[in-house]
């Protein structure tokens, strides 16, 4: 396996994770209880939403990545629209706003973690969902800040499988909203990689998430550490320009954007 191939293996493996994490704090709006749940109650609703809601069908992401051991940087920020309603096949749909940075970051690692995540929305991710399926859910205390109480429960996967993490879910008491998600890998999706570490914080505004980071950082044996940080919101036309489409169409080369995505291009 090359460099390459290693770099879509290991981002896919994490896009199957945040794909489903996303779904929790959607836009479904659980409404809060009357009265302080307690934990098993929060869960309960966690659990309820996970399986029915979806992420925001367009929204604004910022990937920042950088290779400290060779000093290099970049950053994309673009429009993203779907899976939900993007065709083909609910792929998603990506308007490039900003890009800058080293062209070797942009390319094996922006590029690729885009090219995951079309790749992850047509997968069927139930063997990998944040659920009593896979997860074992166990108490570990709570936590107040600024008013709001959160539930945090320890995940234990039940097999050690591809694509399942151990570490901790923060779950808000009120509306079973996850507030953080933080763990590795329970199995390296490359031997090019050591470990994986996520952590995924999720802002609640009235019982609505409306801004996601997640932060990912990857101990590879070729490049040393590889950290990646995305940052998404729901879509707000007034403050995001347009400059160009991406579109998986599953053409390599960007000529508009300077950048290749092996499932999609970019065009003007």
């Amino acid at each position: 396996m090359g460099r390459n191939e290693m770099w879509s293996v290991v981002l896919l493996g994490l896009l199957l994770q945040a794909t489903l994490w996303a779904g929790s704090p959607g836009e479904s709006g659980i409404a809060a209880a009357s009265s302080m749940p307690n934990p098993d109650l929060a869960l309960a609703r966690y659990l309820a939403a996970a399986s029915q809601a979806l992420a925001w069908s367009t929204a604004t992401i910022d990937i920042e990545a950088s290779i400290p051991r060779l000093a290099k940087h970049g950053h994309l920020r673009a429009i993203r629209r779907g899976p939900g309603g993007s065709p083909p096949f609910g792929r998603p749909e990506y308007q490039v706003l900003e890009m800058d940075g080293d062209r070797t970051v942009r390319q094996q690692v922006i590029a690729r973690y885009l090219s995951a995540e079309v790749e992850a929305a047509v997968l069927p991710l139930a063997s990998v969902a944040i659920a009593t399926a896979n997860y074992r859910f166990r108490y570990r205390g709570s936590i107040a800040d600024g008013g709001t109480l959160a539930y945090i429960f320890e995940i234990t996967p039940q097999k050690k499988r591809a694509g399942l993490i151990r570490g901790q879910l923060w779950i808000d008491a009120g509306t079973g909203l996850v507030l953080r998600q933080a763990g590795y890998l329970v199995r390296s999706p490359s031997i090019f990689v050591r470990r994986v570490n996520i952590t995924r914080d999720t802002a609640v505004r009235d019982g609505v998430a409306y801004e996601r980071t997640t932060r990912l950082e990857i101990d590879t044996r070729l490049a040393g550490r590889v950290d990646v940080t995305i940052t998404e919101r729901p879509y707000e036309p007034a403050t995001d320009g347009v400059k160009g489409i991406c579109q998986p169409d599953y053409t390599s080369v960007s000529r508009a954007c300077d950048l290749r995505i092996p499932s999609l291009s970019i065009r003007n």
